[in-house]
């Protein structure tokens, strides 16, 4: 297994825990700070605590890869 294939499974398995039964449309606004709530902690975690760093790293890097996934998404569905 390749290692794009490890992280979709990662992020799979990571989404489904973070769902953790809840309805993804019903209960999406708890589902959105639970998800807030593990990214500003793995920010943390990854940047060693480091609280300039975590928000560097949020805006500089995780919101413009986000922003490409979804891009990428749209493109997929349009096809």
């Amino acid at each position: 297994m390749h290692d794009a294939q490890k992280d979709t499974d990662r992020a799979k398995a990571a989404a489904m825990v973070l769902l953790d039964g809840r309805d993804h449309i019903a209960d999406r606004g708890a589902i959105l700070v639970t998800l807030e709530h593990a990214v500003s902690m793995i920010l943390m975690l990854t940047m060693d605590q480091d609280t300039k760093k975590a928000s560097q790293m949020l805006n500089e890097g995780l919101a413009p890869g986000v922003d490409m996934r979804l891009a990428h998404a749209a493109q997929m569905q349009q096809r």
